[in-house]
């Protein structure tokens, strides 16, 4: 472990190894080279004259890269991509004179950031799926448990813990259709030259237009895209940037909306995250369960949506074709935005997974509040018996004002049944009262609406991505 550098929270605590692989110089490099013989292959293909084996040279160095070659040589030049054009020469000299040939840096550089992108937003929608499927597991669980509804975390009309649990999952769905767009709309740059016009390719083809039309696309094809943008300066628009870091804010706020939730839940000890055996939950306090994962999920999904300003600023301020202020922000802002969203839907996953419901104390919580909820059906029930309608709403208003007092100026119990049972104008008795008071008439259609929308909404995407499913988060702290 290094202890006298920084190192970033999101490698050393919160991203998996696959998505920090993906963003590493490993991946950024091997890129590089793949894209290098992608290019050679198809100035071969289109009549240059590149020799299969100086191609072949190429594909025997496309792993082993001599980064100790390429370090020294980046202190001479300051060039990251001819310090590696030079690197990779050194263990291809055959081919070393045609490497990179009509290209300029944002051909490796560009291209490379939209595959590692389109490569992480694949892990994310992976993620993202499970954990949907996850929160399907306990909403068809819960489906028909009555629960306390709230607005403005008032108490409200019951609801059910499962088709709350739809709440949540139906946000992660609209995220899930955004990166689904985004990710099917993932273009290549291409080889577009050093302002986007191809002219070195003009040069190389002796303007034979019909050939450089072949060049992106066929250059696409090999590296497993359908198409590159049809139109560029030197760089991809940074608003491919934009639209991505929008998906993975996206996801955050969804993410960060159902930790509040569940931390809510949790101080009302209806619903409990994950806690482990010797887990501690305060220093000072030992008794103290507090929901940390929740709390660390709103922490990063707070980062990733702020960081979502980065891409859009920098799209906002390019300068014509090209200008460099893109660079040292985009190597910060994209990669951590997508770190920080692996490490949230991990604890997502991991929170889902373990959720604990506490079912007595949700009734007890439910009942507490049920007789306000009740006096519809009572005051019908009585209207059905022969009172007035309108003398029984203002009697139900007077006598649950008072209820109402009771539990909060003299700390009692909602007596309100009982006032009820008293009053002769209701003409009914406590028992009678008390079997208004199954929470499950008042739940509305919530187990119906569960059933329905996993039915016809979840079942069907999980079917079609069953391949992705059965994924589970190990949470380093």
């Amino acid at each position: 472990m290094m202890t006298d550098k920084y190192v970033s929270p999101l490698s050393e605590r919160y991203a998996s190894a696959k998505m920090q692989y993906n963003f590493s110089p490993d991946m950024k490099f091997k890129t590089w080279r793949r894209l290098w013989i992608a290019l050679a292959e198809t100035e071969k293909e289109l009549g240059l004259n590149i020799t299969q084996e100086q191609i072949d040279e190429l594909k025997a160095h496309a792993e082993d890269i001599n980064y100790d070659v390429a370090k020294e040589r980046e202190k001479v030049v300051r060039h990251d991509v001819m310090s590696h054009v030079y690197a990779y020469g050194v263990q291809c000299p055959n081919a070393k004179g045609i490497i990179h040939l009509g290209a300029t840096s944002c051909y490796v550089g560009d291209n490379t950031d939209i595959i590692v992108m389109t490569e992480a937003l694949k892990l994310v929608r992976e993620k993202l799926i499970n954990v949907i499927a996850e929160l399907a597991g306990f909403a068809d669980r819960y489906k028909a448990l009555p629960t306390l509804a709230f607005t403005h975390f008032q108490p409200a009309q019951p609801t059910t813990v499962g088709k709350r649990a739809t709440l949540w999952m139906n946000e992660f769905m609209l995220d899930l259709e955004e990166l689904d767009f985004v990710l099917s709309n993932m273009k290549l740059l291409g080889s577009k030259g050093t302002t986007g016009t191809q002219a070195s390719f003009l040069e190389l083809f002796d303007g034979d237009d019909e050939k450089i039309d072949k060049i992106d696309p066929m250059i696409a094809k090999k590296m497993g895209f359908k198409e590159c943008c049809p139109v560029s300066g030197q760089t991809y628009s940074r608003k491919v940037d934009t639209r991505v870091a929008n998906v993975l804010a996206g996801i955050a706020a969804s993410a960060h909306k159902f930790s509040n939730d569940i931390r809510l839940l949790q101080h009302l000890k209806e619903v409990e995250e994950p806690f482990e055996k010797n887990q501690i939950g305060s220093s000072a306090m030992a008794y103290k369960r507090n929901p940390m994962r929740s709390e660390r999920i709103a922490s990063l999904s707070r980062y990733v949506m702020i960081d979502a300003l980065n891409p859009a600023i920098t799209s906002a301020t390019q300068w014509f074709e090209r200008t460099l202020d893109d660079s040292a922000n985009k190597r910060l802002s994209i990669p951590e935005a997508f770190l920080a969203t692996d490490g949230v839907l991990d604890l997502c996953l991991n929170v889902v997974d373990g959720l604990v419901v506490y079912e007595k104390v949700i009734d007890r919580h439910l009942r507490s509040e049920l007789p306000f909820m009740a006096t519809e059906n009572i005051m019908m029930d009585a209207v059905k018996a022969g009172g007035d309608r309108q003398e029984l709403h203002e009697r139900i208003r007077e006598l649950s004002m008072e209820a109402a007092r009771n539990v909060k100026q003299e700390g009692g119990e909602n007596d309100l049944l009982k006032r009820i049972a008293e009053d002769p104008a209701f003409n009914m008795s406590y028992d009678e009262l008390l079997k208004t008071m199954d929470p499950a008439k008042y739940v509305g259609r919530a187990p119906r609406q569960v059933e329905v929308y996993l039915k016809e909404v979840i079942k069907p995407m999980l079917d079609a991505n069953k391949d992705v499913l059965g994924m589970h988060a190990e949470i380093n702290v």
